[in-house]
């Protein structure tokens, strides 16, 4: 049996990421901003959240499809945007998510900073996929996106609104690492400790950010690209405008208040994305499990509710689902898999999460979607 094969939970495709990967790529996906309060507690903080099992229910059926801002899916898992994937695995990258979501049943979401085109990953998946942006300077560019989006299928808009500035991500600091990497006296040793990841670098194009290239971005990293693109002055107005500039359904992600999720409402909002964006921005920022009740009351049905951050386990997703989520989005457990083994990890990530949702609602006592109550979940004192 392989490694990959043999990985019976994230937490082992995660090891099997750092021992293929230099430290520098590993900690770019494996950290967080300042001391990692905020990354750390969105992974505990599920556990201190029980469930309440029933007894008895015959549980001969797990259905887990469900709809989520009307597109359908085999189950209520969302394969998150995050950016550069090439930087993971690079002759694989986004074709290998988009490939290995397609497979699973699951909505795709591209990030505005992916290393693969909008066009190729139409080609790599013609199921369910959503389009993630920010509010930059040219709207001009903004509005060219989600053209080239709607013509390549894209049925679902994601405004991400968390990042006014980028967090003090500290490991990238301490590795000198940027995207794309360089080779400099802090990073050699940690590439040249895994040649096979070397190898790919020097025989596959550059990692850039592929949907940006006519920009001349080639000789400007992507931090210094973003720096000159994000419009610091955004405001709820420019949410408005960007639902009414995509025509069609749209989830702000970066949410971790009850009076900002009844703005996303206001400002037209599909979906409220509670988010804080992995533990990557502002840490101590509270985890997101635990502003999830706040937030569904807050919206009151008018928009669905999509967490993510820290979901590792079925019961993570069980008891998000049971406190009114309607979905929940994964990144860094599908980038583990990437860097493990390209798509055959992604393959593994998901299988993995979507075989113990049907798992944990069985051991719940559950056989739908809709009968995960809040009944379910006891938080002790």
């Amino acid at each position: 049996m392989s490694r990959i094969e043999n990985a019976h939970n994230i937490a082992a495709l995660r090891r099997e990421a750092q021992r293929r990967l230099p430290r520098m790529v590993f900690d770019y996906i494996d950290g967080g901003a300042d001391d990692e309060f905020t990354l750390g507690a969105n992974n505990r903080r599920f556990a201190d959240y029980e469930l309440l099992f029933k007894s008895l229910v015959d549980i001969s059926e797990i259905d887990t499809a469900t709809t989520v801002m009307g597109d359908a899916c085999s189950a209520p898992i969302i394969v998150t945007p995050t950016a550069v994937q090439r930087l993971f695995h690079p002759r694989e990258g986004e074709a290998a998510v988009a490939r290995a979501a397609k497979k699973a049943g699951l909505i795709h979401c591209l990030s505005t900073l992916a290393s693969t085109t909008i066009e190729d990953i139409a080609r790599f998946n013609d199921g369910p996929k959503w389009f993630q942006v920010y509010v930059w300077k040219d709207r001009g560019l903004v509005e060219q996106a989600l053209e080239r989006a709607r013509k390549a299928g894209f049925t679902g808009l994601i405004l991400t609104v968390d990042v006014p500035v980028a967090g003090n991500r500290e490991r990238d600091l301490v590795n000198a690492f940027s995207v794309p990497p360089e080779i400099n006296a802090k990073t050699v040793s940690q590439v040249l400790a895994r040649p096979g990841y070397l190898w790919d670098i020097a025989t596959t194009s550059k990692i850039s950010t592929a949907n940006w290239v006519d920009l001349e971005t080639r000789d400007m990293g992507i931090a210094e690209f973003l720096d000159t693109q994000f419009d610091r002055s955004v405001t709820w107005k420019d949410a408005a405008w960007m639902k009414e500039a995509w025509g069609g359904p749209f989830a702000i992600k970066g949410i971790c208040r009850a009076d900002d999720a009844r703005r996303c409402v206001d400002a037209g909002a599909d979906a409220v994305w509670i988010s804080n964006h992995g533990g990557r921005q502002l840490d101590t920022a509270p985890a997101t499990i635990d502003t999830l009740a706040d937030i569904v009351a807050a919206v009151s049905g008018q928009a669905e509710v999509i967490l993510d951050g820290g979901i590792r386990r079925g019961t993570d997703i069980v008891k998000a689902l049971a406190l009114g989520a309607r979905a929940v989005a994964v990144g860094r457990p599908y980038l583990y898999g990437l860097g493990a083994a390209g798509e055959a990890g992604v393959t593994r990530a998901l299988d993995i999460l979507t075989s113990a949702l049907r798992r944990d609602m069985a051991l719940t006592g559950v056989t739908r979607l809709d009968a995960l109550t809040p009944d379910f979940v006891r938080k002790p004192r």
